[in-house]
């Protein structure tokens, strides 16, 4: 297995992936116009697992910049997704391993992230990498039934 940065030929496999947990079928072409936009303004980070030349895992780092204190920037990791076939072999571990590599080389103060509280297995997953659930509480809310 290969952690590198996502390619635009990723992105029908990524679809195959994200349908398997979320049973619904993604725009491969929105999704490459949004990647192409992404990669070009540099805000966006999107790391692909591959193995045997198929992407068995992804993981998108936003960059975000601040005004407070010494405005350091952070990141928030969203969209983190192994294969089903792949799951609890490391991949997850080496996708946020290498996005915090580049969020600290990016000079980034903290990586936050938002995951549901019934999905206990993501949730112990990010707390074996070192994300404390005791220290702050996330919350999301849907807009225009997104």
């Amino acid at each position: 297995m290969i952690i590198r940065e996502m390619i635009l030929e990723d992105v029908p496999q990524l679809a195959r992936i994200y349908k398997q947990f979320w049973n619904e079928e993604s725009s491969v072409e929105i999704m490459s116009k949004n990647f192409v936009k992404f990669h070009e303004d540099g805000s966006h980070l999107l790391l692909s697992a591959v193995e045997n030349n198929q992407l068995i895992g992804s993981v998108m780092g936003i960059i975000c910049g601040e005004l407070y204190g010494d405005c350091k920037p952070f990141m928030v990791l969203e969209n983190m997704i192994v294969d089903s076939r792949y799951r609890n072999n490391g991949v997850g571990k080496a996708l946020i391993s290498e996005l915090e590599k580049i969020a600290s080389e990016k000079n980034c103060s903290q990586i936050i992230l938002v995951t549901e509280a019934d999905r206990i297995e993501a949730c112990k997953f990010y707390e074996s990498a070192g994300y404390n659930p005791d220290t702050h509480k996330g919350y999301k809310k849907k807009l225009n039934d997104g």
